[in-house]
């Protein structure tokens, strides 16, 4: 008679942690892409390239990397948050699409 292997089975409970790590995944790329694009806007690689102009000497550069920064603290920040609600059933999960539209836009110094 045929045996499973425990070692094979996946419970209810390790395939809802599965449903979830795919879930965060799927948003925290498409919020990176998000950040990414904004600072490719203003000609930069990606925002980590942009962030790392904080402290550069050109006034201009610094003040956009330090405004960026901020931007994207807030951005993350805001889109954690959210993603636990949703995790915890606070919330409605939003479409990726909807959940990049509820980010605020970033405001470059002038």
């Amino acid at each position: 008679m045929w045996k499973p292997d425990p070692a094979t089975i996946i419970t209810t409970e390790q395939k809802a942690a599965q449903a979830q790590t795919a879930l965060i995944e799927r948003f925290r790329m498409a919020v990176q892409a998000h950040v990414d694009a904004t600072a490719q806007s203003q000609r930069y690689d990606s925002g980590n390239s942009l962030a790392s102009y904080v402290a550069s000497t050109n006034a201009t550069w610094a003040a956009e990397a330090q405004a960026f920064v901020a931007w994207r603290d807030a951005v993350w920040v805001y889109a954690y948050a959210e993603l636990d609600k949703v995790l915890a059933g606070e919330r409605e999960q939003p479409t990726v699409e909807g959940f990049i539209g509820e980010l605020d836009p970033m405001m470059w110094p002038d």
